[in-house]
């Protein structure tokens, strides 16, 4: 009869502890615990939120910029601010302000090296603005106005700014405005025209994804191809954070207000781990492995800031039933 030494080629071994650092596949008796073990894959389908330092300043509708462990967020209301923040991987600190306040607007790139473009203070806008991890420098215009948390995505130096509201009208409009680093010029359109929408990836290879009918289109540098829904549908008042066109999350949003996290394959979209507190939020973040939902609204406003992380490996405790 097959044993587990002749299927995985050794014994389980029999300790008083679980080994410090397990390995995939690994499996082991605790000896104390009197409980069988075993490590299995990780991955972001195994992802969980955990709470974190909150943001100094409550607000909702803030853009944001950098990773999980150096983050920024930027913007907001109420009321209108131009307050910026930085994270560390451990808490927030307050930094120079914006030139411009503003809120729905667009943001990415790096926490020293991040873009800031449109948004809304009373009139939609055309600012461009970059962080170079100081001050914040007003650079060229876009060609049109735009607010309504237009999908963005990719550096301070390549990035796209994708449809949302834009004025003159305002209305929401199918256009696409790609930066260089010094100058924004007209790209391709995308197939529906979308607000509130989030975004993830490059210049190359990235997603953006709308509300109620408005649908999710993947970019591939040439083209936009419409491919399939969010499970829940909702304004991405939320956050959006990924790596390409077939590896990213999406979480939070409005309405009604939400804590659902989706993970995008490239294929499907996945339900995962809810956040613990259901808001929109500003995401921070440029994987589906490690990410920041910080502060929104749920509502009141808030500080609250959560981090998703997706282990490696799993431990598991096997029973008899």
């Amino acid at each position: 009869m097959a044993n587990y030494k002749n299927i995985k080629g050794f014994n389980i071994q029999y300790l008083d502890s679980d080994p410090p650092n397990p390995i995939e596949g690994q499996m082991w008796f605790n000896s104390t615990t009197q409980t069988l073990k075993g490590v299995e894959a990780g991955g972001v389908t195994a992802g969980t939120w955990a709470s974190v330092s909150n943001t100094n300043t409550a607000r909702e509708n803030r853009a944001a910029a950098g990773t999980y462990t150096a983050g920024l967020v930027f913007g907001g209301t109420p009321p209108i601010i131009g307050d910026t923040e930085e994270y560390n991987g451990t808490s927030w600190s307050e930094q120079n302000d914006l030139s411009t306040t503003g809120y729905n607007m667009l943001g990415c790139g790096t926490q020293t090296a991040a873009l800031r473009q449109g948004g809304y203070n009373g009139s939609y806008l055309n600012v461009t603005e970059e962080y170079d991890g100081t001050n914040w420098t007003t650079g060229n215009t876009t060609p049109v106005n735009i607010d309504s948390h237009t999908g963005s995505f990719g550096t301070q130096t390549a990035a796209l700014a994708v449809s949302g509201n834009q004025s003159p009208g305002p209305s929401t409009k199918v256009n696409v405005y790609v930066y260089d680093g010094t100058n924004w010029t007209t790209g391709t359109s995308v197939n529906t025209a979308k607000e509130a929408s989030g975004g993830f990836g490059t210049t190359t290879s990235g997603l953006v994804t709308g509300i109620s009918g408005q649908g999710t289109e993947t970019w591939n540098g040439t083209s936009w191809t419409e491919v399939a829904e969010k499970n829940t549908d909702r304004a991405l008042y939320g956050g959006a954070s990924g790596t390409s066109n077939t590896d990213g999350l999406v979480y939070g949003g409005t309405p009604p207000i939400t804590g659902k996290t989706e993970f995008w394959n490239g294929t499907s979209w996945t339900e995962l781990a809810d956040m613990a507190t259901s808001r929109t939020t500003a995401g921070v973040g440029n994987s589906s492995v490690n990410a920041l939902a910080a502060a929104g609204n749920l509502p009141p406003v808030t500080s609250a800031t959560e981090e998703w992380t997706a282990p490696d490996i799993l431990v598991k405790t096997f029973t008899t039933s």
